[in-house]
């Protein structure tokens, strides 16, 4: 190829790259001539090339007269300092409009090193302030944010993290990166990636979401509500939106939740204890009123109730009722003593005169641990509480969770205490002597 051929293939080029940038650029020679003019600034100012190139300046056409000479030595004074000036100029355009503009110059040096002119870019004030808006938002969302912000790519893997986020996390904001979410969260995982894949498929929801999950920490998995909002990300520079991934937001809702949850459940539990009463209040049997008890206790809370009663002066426990009844591997109810070997959870209610909770252990089997303890075999956790009237223990009641439900806590075991002492009332009123069920057990002093 020739030198000429050459030139032409470079002039090509640089024609090319200068009418595909975003930005109008504009070129002068150290005279202040126009030589380069590209197609953003023939958008922005409505002079095209031919009619901007090889005029010298701005003067008489694209600026007021009364501004040319001040706009012309700023402009070329970017010859005679390093870097780059940054001006705000009101230009004019072709049909006589007014358009403040936002430039950028700075001098280009010859192959002797001596200044031969000067390059401006320049866009308009209020894209370039919308621009930099939205760089000072993401900067914003990324460090100084309330709220957890999160952008997930298409393969659903964290790309950025913000500080809160991070700390939501309990890691620093580069571990997350590039991690599968089932390394970040033990549960709710299939909530979290179901809800990132329908926006990217479909589009954000029309409102927040709330999500529990279990975050992994050093200190063990922590159980989390998050509120999230979700934004479907696309590519501003392709032609037909190319989806690059969601932007996930979320607040830690979890205290106002929970407390939320503790006044729903006290609220229910408070009107289970009146239904039961009013329930109760109609049976001429004391003996069904504790049944009924039984019954209207175990909505919401339990699956078994076990009813167990002090055999007068013998020191052991008789089934009185189990609700619901016909539990297979269960004794039936009557004078036969339940066979509870020492360390029993219910002996343990019985010698502390209070509650006693427990739980399967961890990685064993539930049902082995269930059969030990003479419960039925779904049992996971129980919670034992003592019969106590006229300050003597009556016996006990037992309630059992199977191991889809949470163990028992501090405010279960308030509840069931306050069951059993309703339902100790009623034995107490039955009397009797205390091996048949249906009249009721003989307060034994226990």
């Amino acid at each position: 190829m020739t030198a000429s051929g050459r030139s032409e293939t470079t002039d090509d080029l640089l024609a090319a790259l200068l009418d595909g940038m975003d930005a109008a650029l504009c070129a002068f020679d150290s005279d202040g001539v126009i030589t380069h003019w590209n197609r953003e600034a023939e958008r922005i100012l409505g002079w095209s090339a031919g009619e901007a190139v090889g005029r010298k300046g701005f003067a008489g056409w694209a600026v007021r007269a009364a501004d040319a000479q001040d706009v012309q030595d700023r402009l070329m004074a970017a010859q005679e300092v390093p870097g780059r000036q940054v001006h705000e100029f009101a230009l004019l355009t072709k049909d006589g409009g007014r358009v403040l503009v936002r430039t950028q110059s700075a001098g280009v040096p010859g192959a002797d090193g001596k200044p031969a002119g000067v390059y401006c870019a320049f866009s308009e004030v209020h894209a370039q302030i919308d621009l930099e808006r939205s760089i000072a938002l993401s900067e914003a969302l990324m460090e100084d944010a309330s709220w957890g912000v999160v952008l997930v790519d298409v393969d659903l893997r964290p790309a950025v993290v913000n500080a809160h986020a991070a700390r939501a996390f309990g890691s620093g904001r580069t571990v997350p990166l590039g991690r599968p979410l089932g390394e970040l969260l033990a549960q709710g995982v299939e909530e979290l990636e179901g809800a990132l894949q329908h926006v990217l498929a479909e589009g954000a929801p029309p409102a927040p979401v709330e999500l529990w999950v279990s975050v992994r920490t050093p200190e063990g998995a922590r159980r989390r509500c998050w509120r999230c909002g979700f934004l479907r990300l696309a590519s501003p520079l392709a032609e037909e939106p190319v989806p690059l991934g969601v932007a996930l937001l979320f607040q830690d809702v979890t205290e106002a939740r929970k407390a939320q949850l503790d006044t729903a459940q006290l609220r229910f539990r408070s009107h289970q204890l009146y239904r039961a009463g009013r329930a109760a209040a109609e049976c001429e049997d004391p003996a069904e009123a504790a049944a009924v008890r039984l019954e209207f206790a175990l909505a919401g809370f339990a699956e078994h109730a076990l009813l167990d009663v002090a055999d007068p002066g013998r020191g052991r426990l008789l089934r009185w009722a189990a609700t619901p009844p016909g539990l297979p591997g269960l004794p039936e109810p009557g004078a036969i003593p339940v066979r509870y070997e020492a360390g029993h959870p219910a002996l343990q209610a019985l010698d502390r005169n209070g509650s006693v909770r427990a739980s399967a252990p961890t990685g064993g089997s539930a049902g082995d641990w269930a059969r030990a303890r003479r419960w039925p075999e779904g049992a996971a956790h129980a919670l034992c509480a003592v019969l106590r009237s006229r300050g003597r223990s009556l016996g006990t009641l037992t309630f059992l969770r199977g191991p889809s439900r949470a163990a028992f806590e501090r405010a279960d075991a308030v509840y069931a205490e306050e069951v059993a002492a309703r339902v100790a009332a009623d034995l107490d009123l039955a009397g009797g002597g205390g091996t048949d069920p249906g009249a009721g057990p003989a307060p034994d002093g226990r």
